[in-house]
């Protein structure tokens, strides 16, 4: 599997992934859908990481770096919209994924990495924290808005 940061040409095959996610709708491509993803594109801090199969985005993970006024001044990194496609699970995609994410962050300086998931599968739980995170740490609250 090649690991790299997305490129303004990957925007269908990761929204194509996306539609795996909370089974998201592959939505049109709109003037609105190409003005965010030149946002999310060209914004440091923004990194869009995927994992590709011949060519194919089969696995992704956002991170994002978050600047800080406590910590020494040190940012944080927060994961999100963790993927990896049912047909390549298993084989330590999402891993590799969630280490690059990590690599990132520590050359961004940051003091902590976070990430939340919905998911209460035991099996999904145990990916985490054999990626390195704890939920002993921290209780997180959500606000639907």
């Amino acid at each position: 599997m090649e690991i790299r940061e997305v490129n303004k040409e990957d925007l269908t095959g990761l929204l194509e992934l996306y539609t795996l996610l909370h089974d998201n709708p592959m939505p049109e491509m709109t003037e609105t859908v190409e003005l965010l993803w030149e946002r999310i594109i060209n914004d440091k801090d923004h990194h869009i990481i995927a994992g590709l199969v011949n060519d194919r985005i089969i696995s992704s993970c956002v991170v994002v770096i978050i600047p800080n006024l406590t910590h020494n001044q040190r940012p944080y990194a927060l994961v999100e919209n963790v993927i990896t496609d049912e047909k390549y699970r298993k084989k330590g995609y999402g891993t590799a994924l969630l280490n690059y994410a990590k690599d990132i962050a520590v050359k961004d300086n940051c003091y902590k990495i976070m990430l939340l998931t919905g998911s209460k599968k035991e099996s999904t739980l145990s990916f985490y924290e054999q990626a390195g995170f704890n939920m002993k740490d921290k209780t997180a609250f959500i606000q639907w808005l």
